[in-house]
């Protein structure tokens, strides 16, 4: 028996299939949705120090049925243009869950970020983006990137900054990337949006007394146990959010520079602020460090939430696996070969491409923002405030009783741009997993979330093509 490790887009491919089989399209049309539309691979120099550097990059576009494409940019020294292709896939699929009318796309340039000054990323990042423009991988209404692993808000402002450069006039400039410093056209809660998406899917599952039953858990997320591996944007703001509003117990958190274990509650919130003290998570207050950093994955919990990179949970370390489900916050952490085991041990996962999906749901929002060139809140914020202040003024007139100015104020509120977002947010991951159930419950023939969740992306997909006129 091969003990060779699949790669990640030939587990991407697998999983496609596995769902394909069980689909009613032609096999032609899904030959169409199952490859890449475009990849562009570049290497282009740039001034590193004394000298140049060249540097090697990819933009890929997966699916040209909606346009624009969309899809984050990393930068990693892993970069390589099979893990592009698959993330762009995997953006399909993800958009196509959510009802987010884009094409799936991905970026990658292969550095690593810790080895350059903040002057160097900027030369690179805008180098990149010049890239991008020259041959049309980059706009409002083409292709729009966001931040993935190894990037954040201020490479996306040097890129919205060169493409305004370039395309001086271009009056929905501001869409070509979201993901932006709010005072530079961004939204309030995209930072957070990916690690809340995964708190409201896991709430969804945990709420759900037939899964829950499956794995032999009481219903309802609070008080379940979490291990956490990564705590990066996403890790962070999962742990946190799934602390302080779902009640759960984080009691292991693993990160480069190690794995930690608590009997009671690791506070991530004060983790956080620890690491950027000390630069480690090892040390941290009620803690112990496990001798070997890989062993997060035999910590028994109820949760396991692996939010770094992909591949990390295989088929040589799945059997180790002791937690009862496993959300899949980064893009493919768990392997083809390894779901096969993690099944047959009755381990429920909840899929990528649906669990991570709050970072391009918010990113929709915010190149609507963009579009429509005005803040979510801003026409109808003081309107509802005083309809519900004068509602409460009625009723305390016709009650004779009235209320202490704190409640006034909480009670006629009204919504500002984070809540709609928030608001907007919850609304797409409840609906979406409604959606993935009722494929997982009406055919028999699928057996698990992630052939669920990618068989309701097909036909998503493979209808747009039909109804829109992409696939004559």
């Amino acid at each position: 028996m091969s003990t060779k490790q699949i790669n990640f887009y030939e587990s991407v491919q697998r999983n496609f299939d596995k769902a394909a089989a069980l689909s009613k399209h032609s096999k032609g049309l899904l030959d169409q949705i199952k490859v890449c539309n475009a990849v562009y691979q570049m290497n282009f120099p740039v001034k590193i120090g004394k000298d140049f550097q060249v540097i090697e990059a990819y933009r890929v576009q997966h699916s040209h049925h909606r346009l624009p494409t969309k899809g984050g940019i990393r930068f990693s020294h892993l970069v390589n243009q099979e893990e592009v292709m698959a993330l762009a896939a995997l953006m399909t699929y993800k958009c196509a869950i959510v009802d987010v009318p884009f094409g799936g796309a991905k970026g990658g340039v292969k550095i690593s970020p810790r080895q350059y000054t903040p002057e160097e990323l900027e030369r690179i990042t805008r180098r990149y983006t010049v890239e991008l423009i020259r041959k049309n991988f980059i706009g409002p209404s083409l292709d729009v990137p966001a931040p993935d692993y190894g990037t954040g808000e201020r490479e996306m402002a040097w890129i919205l900054d060169t493409y305004q450069t370039f395309k001086g006039g271009e009056i929905d400039a501001a869409g070509c990337v979201t993901g932006k410093p709010v005072n530079q056209s961004g939204i309030h809660g995209r930072t957070e949006a990916t690690g809340r998406g995964v708190f409201y899917g896991l709430r969804e599952l945990c709420n759900d007394a037939k899964m829950m039953a499956k794995v032999k858990l009481d219903t309802g997320i609070a008080g379940k146990t979490m291990v956490i591996q990564g705590l990066g944007n996403v890790g962070s703001y999962a742990g946190k959010i799934c602390q302080q509003e779902g009640g759960v117990r984080v009691i292991a958190v693993s990160e480069q520079e190690g794995t930690i274990i608590s009997d009671k509650d690791i506070n991530i919130e004060k983790l956080i602020e620890y690491r950027k003290q000390k630069g480690s998570i090892m040390g941290f207050p009620g803690t112990k460090k496990l001798e070997n950093r890989e062993d997060w994955v035999k910590i028994e919990c109820d949760i396991l939430l692996p939010a770094a990179l992909e591949s990390q949970i295989n088929k040589e370390n799945a059997k180790f696996v002791k937690a009862k489900i496993i959300g899949e916050a980064a893009n493919g952490p768990v392997t083809a070969d390894a779901e096969t085991i993690l099944l047959k041990k009755g381990i429920l996962i909840m899929p990528d491409m649906y669990l991570n999906a709050g970072g391009v749901t918010v990113s929709y929002f915010e190149w609507l923002k963009n579009l429509s060139h005005r803040r979510f809140g801003r026409l109808e914020k003081r309107f509802d405030q005083n309809t519900y202040s004068n509602l409460l003024t009625t009723m305390e007139k016709m009650t004779g009783k009235s209320i202490g100015q704190r409640e006034r104020t909480f009670l006629t509120r009204g919504a500002d741009e984070v809540d709609l977002v928030r608001s907007g947010l919850e609304e797409t991951m409840i609906n979406s997993y409604e959606q993935i159930m009722d494929y997982f419950n009406r055919y028999k023939r699928i057996e698990d979330l992630r052939t669920a969740a990618f068989s309701c992306a097909l036909d998503k997909v493979a209808n747009d093509y039909l109804t829109l006129g992409v696939f004559p």
